[in-house]
Formats: C-alpha cells, sequence, structure tokens
C-alpha cells in the first residue's frame, strides 16, 4: 500500500496484513514423567510461533524486538516465506533497502503464490519508484480468488499509480477497492484527496464524510475537512474542524500548517 501529495508528502501506508496463520502450540524440550530421555524440540513448530511474535513486533512498529524474533525463526527454519517477509519491512522501515529487497525477493522464492507476500513486495517496490514491478505484484496478488484482503492490493496499485503520475488509473483503484468494501477507510482517504486535488470539493466532503464512519480520525483528514469546507464557503464547518486538530493534535505537522492558514487568511 508510496505518496507524494500537493496538500501534504505522505508515505504509502503499510497496511499490512501479513495473511499468516499459525498455530499457537510448539514442542519444546521436556523430560516427561518417568523417562531420563528428554523429547527433541520441534525448531519448525518454534520457527512459526516466532514467525508470528516477530510480525506482531513489527506491526507495532517495535523493530528491534520484531528482528530478533524473525532472525530466529529463520535460524530454526528458513523456509517460512512469511518471516523473510516480515524481515524485509523490518529492513525497509529502517531504510535498509538493499536488506529487504533481498529478504522480499527471498520470500517470493519459497512462495511466490502467496497475495499476502506479493502485495508487501509491491508495496517495497513502488516506494522505491519501480512502479511497473509493483503493480505487476499487486495483480498477481488479486489473482488468487482466495485472497481474504484484495482492496487492500487494488488500493495500493492506486496509489502506485497516482505516484507514477497516472491519476485516472489511481482512481480507477480506487473505486475497485471501494466496490469490493465500501468502507474501506484507505481508499475513502485517498478518494477525499483525490477529489479535493481536482476541485471537486462537494465530492471531497462526501468522501470524507464515509471515512468519518469507517475510519479512524487522524490530523491529515482534519486539515482536509478545514480546507475543504473552506473552500465551499461553510465556516462554521472548517471551524469544527480547526477546533478538532489544534485540540486533539497540537504538535501535529498538520495543526501548523492550519495554523499558517488561518494567519495568512484576509
Amino acid at each position: 500500500m508510496p505518496e507524494t501529495r500537493a496538500i501534504r508528502p505522505r508515505c504509502i501506508a503499510w497496511l499490512a496484513s501479513f495473511g499468516l496463520t499459525l498455530a499457537l502450540c510448539a514442542c519444546v524440550t521436556v523430560t516427561p514423567p518417568g523417562s531420563h530421555q528428554p523429547v527433541k524440540a520441534d525448531f519448525k513448530a518454534a520457527a512459526r510461533i516466532n514467525t508470528e511474535l516477530g510480525l506482531t513486533y513489527a506491526s507495532q512498529r517495535r523493530f528491534d524486538v520484531a528482528e530478533g524474533k524473525l532472525k530466529k525463526a529463520i535460524e530454526q527454519d528458513d523456509s517460512i516465506a512469511q518471516a523473510h517477509s516480515g524481515l524485509g519491512y523490518v529492513y525497509w522501515q529502517r531504510g535498509d533497502n538493499d536488506n529487504a529487497e533481498s529478504e522480499f525477493r527471498r520470500a517470493i522464492d519459497l512462495d511466490g503464490a502467496d497475495p499476502d507476500i506479493r502485495n508487501n513486495y509491491g508495496v517495497f517496490l513502488c516506494d522505491r519508484h519501480k512502479y511497473d514491478e509493483g503493480d505487476r505484484n499487486f495483480m498477481l496478488a488479486l489473482k488468487d480468488h482466495d485472497y481474504t484482503t484484495p482492496a487492500k492490493a487494488w488500493n495500493n496499485a492506486g496509489v502506485c499509480a497516482r505516484q507514477a503520475g497516472d491519476r485516472e488509473r489511481a482512481e480507477t483503484d480506487y473505486r475497485r477497492a471501494l466496490q469490493i468494501d465500501p468502507n474501506y477507510y484507505p481508499a475513502l482517504s485517498e478518494m477525499a484527496f483525490f477529489n479535493f486535488q481536482q476541485q471537486n470539493y462537494l465530492g471531497a466532503r462526501a468522501f470524507i464524510d464515509r471515512y468519518q464512519k469507517a475510519g479512524p480520525e487522524t490530523p491529515a483528514l482534519l486539515l482536509l475537512g478545514y480546507k475543504t469546507e473552506q473552500a465551499l464557503g461553510n465556516d462554521v464547518a472548517a471551524q469544527q474542524y480547526s477546533i478538532k486538530l489544534i485540540r486533539n493534535y497540537p504538535d501535529s505537522d498538520e495543526a501548523a500548517q492550519l495554523l499558517k492558514l488561518r494567519a495568512s487568511a484576509p
């Protein structure tokens, strides 16, 4: 799920649902009652648990712990594709793109049919400005009819297309995401920004309203709401967005932008 906006530069969201189902059970080395022979540790089961823990820590942005768990999982069982994909994400978030690329490619080699791995790799590639290759991976993910989160891949494809400068394709992909899941809030956010940039302020307002019913409040959407209502001449609604932004996110970049906008207003 790479972005550059005239309103505010934003990085592509990692919208990661790693898609890994792991059994929370593993054999460890124990000595049964009355026995002097320990049971051999099940390293593959332990690797799966370490993978799950690593992905959980990565989703919490606890990258130091995540890296340790994922590396341990790979040491125990190098064949778990999701462990490599997760480690690739950790490296990427730290700016180590070479190692990230290596881990993502290892994950693809192990299980190139996994749509989550394809989607995640596509996000990484688009962030690296490899738009065509990124889009190819999104489309490969969407070929899997059992893929449980196709709206995510369509939205990420739209973000990638917009970064590549293809706004028409971007809008088409966002709408495909919303056809699958009308409440998929990342796509609602994208469509709100898209309509604002097209000076379709009523359209932007409509998508902001839909987003507010489906997604978490963010300073970026509050600022966009303020700008949209200002453009529509609705000072009361604009003031409501302004109050929320300053009150709830006083230290955000968006709050600083809002204060500059208000200071420069006639």
